[in-house]
């Protein structure tokens, strides 16, 4: 092989590289001499990633349930992943901000439109037979979730309606005892926390009230806000931010909301079944009740009081 100045321009740039580190280039080349060539089974690992599904009972359709909710998981990282390239960019921009926001957008279309495997992808028979023996694990307990929204706004804006006037000057501990989904995990009957809410705050509690300190004054409002008015301005980023904020706080949770309608609601006459973590899935999911709003600033006050009304929920 000839070592044209192409060639011989990347050996002294690799060179210099391994240099800064104290490493000694020859001994890396070298080793290229005996490394394997890249294949997409292990790079994707997919013999893993196809090992990670085990249903809990011998009902078919399970299997739909447990890699329907894994898809949803790599797409809540991807977006946490976008999420901290926007946080920890340097002089950022409107158009950056803008760009990883729309891919945000993408992937919760994509989850949004994915719903339908969950609405319509099982047999209602099939799915009121394995879904006892979840009991009380339930898709209330994404952590991920709740870091995405959590480093979308003040933490305040996620405190129950009901509360945020009492508490908006209170410490990030005491706000986070009324977040609005904790309501959504207590005991119908009862009012008392579920197994769900219990097993999730033990896990996650000391994790999630230290992400709410790192990002309640470092999340995509507060970096919005920090941006010149004529970054500010951007059409592009003003409408990706409105449109994140309905993917995530009405389309995304109205989806839940149709999904447990189809599978749990019996009959006009009867009560409905409960969630398998116990959640009151009637008063949590529908937008309407919560009225979550990342991004106050750039909805009318009109838009604002009819929050996840105009938005079919049949």
């Amino acid at each position: 092989m000839e070592i044209n100045d192409k060639v011989k321009g990347l050996l002294e740039a690799i060179e210099a590289k391994y240099k800064l580190e104290g490493q000694e280039f020859t001994a890396y080349l070298e080793g290229l001499l005996y490394n394997d060539y890249l294949n997409y089974w292990d790079y994707i690992q997919v013999d893993a990633l196809l090992n990670l599904q085990h249903p809990r009972t011998n009902v078919p359709d399970e299997m739909i349930f447990i890699i329907y909710h894994q898809i949803t998981e790599l797409y809540f990282k991807l977006s946490l992943w976008e999420y901290d390239q926007i946080l920890k960019q340097e002089n950022l921009t409107g158009e950056f901000m803008a760009e990883r926001l729309r891919r945000v957008n993408n992937y919760f279309v994509n989850l949004t439109r994915s719903f339908e495997i969950m609405t319509h992808g099982m047999e209602k028979e099939q799915f009121l037979k394995f879904r006892l023996s979840l009991m009380p694990a339930s898709g209330f307990q994404s952590v991920q979730y709740r870091m995405i929204e959590l480093a979308s706004t003040h933490l305040i804006q996620l405190v129950d309606k009901g509360k945020r006037e009492e508490v908006k000057n209170a410490a990030i501990e005491e706000q986070y005892n009324y977040i609005y989904w904790k309501y959504g995990a207590t005991e119908i009957d009862t009012g008392k926390k579920t197994l769900t809410l219990r097993q999730f705050e033990e896990k996650y509690a000391d994790h999630l009230i230290n992400w709410a300190h790192k990002h309640n004054n470092h999340n995509l409002l507060t970096v919005y806000r920090q941006l010149s008015e004529k970054e500010k301005d951007n059409t592009r980023l003003v409408e990706a931010m409105k449109l994140l904020d309905m993917q995530v706080n009405v389309y995304w949770p109205l989806q839940h909301y149709k999904t447990a309608a189809r599978y749990l609601i019996l009959h006009p006459t009867n009560d409905d079944l409960p969630a398998t973590g116990g959640t009151n899935w009637q008063k949590y999911l529908p937008p309407r009740f919560q009225r979550r709003v990342f991004f106050p600033e750039l909805w009318t006050a009109e838009e604002l009081e009819g929050w996840g009304t105009n938005v079919k929920e049949d």
